[in-house]
């Protein structure tokens, strides 16, 4: 699971205007670097202009996926990740992004504003952070924990099984004892009755 592209974008009128991103792009060559955060810059206007205010999208390309999120009031999020990534844990990431990018830069500079003219740092740690969504979300935490608890008891019931299994045998053999016994009773029995005959 990878997260490759944090990005806050405006969707103006005409054009859709990119605020602040932050790129993973270490899992590419060195000479590819550039070109894929260009190619992940122009998706994610382009996935923006295409989505209507106030929805939520994800769209996959090839083994990527692209998670949008657009507001009322035209600010937007884009993730790019890996197919295998949790798309409501991305959700998750561009709702929290958001709120904290409205609240900490001011409505009027989103039409005309730039990664270079606004002053936000939340993006590069965000990204960091949610690279192991299973530390960064509470409710995907919790989950793994009841997946490994789940595997735990399926083990421990198959271990009781096995145990079952055995005392099954015990208790055949017991069985098989028993009769053994009567039979030995029987036996002497029949031979302690003759003996008391002569």
């Amino acid at each position: 699971m990878k997260l490759y592209s944090l990005s806050v974008l405006y969707k103006g009128e005409s054009k859709t205007v990119l605020l602040k991103a932050a790129y993973d792009v270490s899992s590419f060559s060195f000479f590819q670097r550039s070109s894929v955060q260009e190619f992940m810059t122009f998706t994610s206007q382009l996935i923006v202009e295409r989505s209507a205010k106030g929805s939520r999208a994800s769209v996959k390309e090839q083994e990527y996926l692209c998670h949008v999120y657009v507001r009322n009031d035209s600010l937007a999020g884009v993730v790019i990740a890996d197919s295998e990534y949790p798309s409501r844990v991305a959700f998750t990431l561009l709702e929290k992004v958001l709120d904290e990018f409205s609240k900490q830069v001011d409505r009027i500079y989103w039409p005309t504003g730039s990664p270079d003219t606004i002053r936000y740092s939340g993006l590069d740690s965000q990204l960091s952070r949610y690279q192991n969504p299973r530390e960064a979300d509470p409710m995907t935490k919790v989950q793994a924990e009841l997946d490994e608890t789940k595997i735990i008891l399926h083990n421990t019931m198959e271990s009781l099984l096995e145990r079952g299994e055995k005392l099954d045998d015990l208790v055949s053999k017991s069985e098989v004892l028993g009769i053994q016994s009567k039979a030995f009773y029987k036996t002497a029995r029949k031979q302690n009755s003759c003996c008391a005959i002569m």
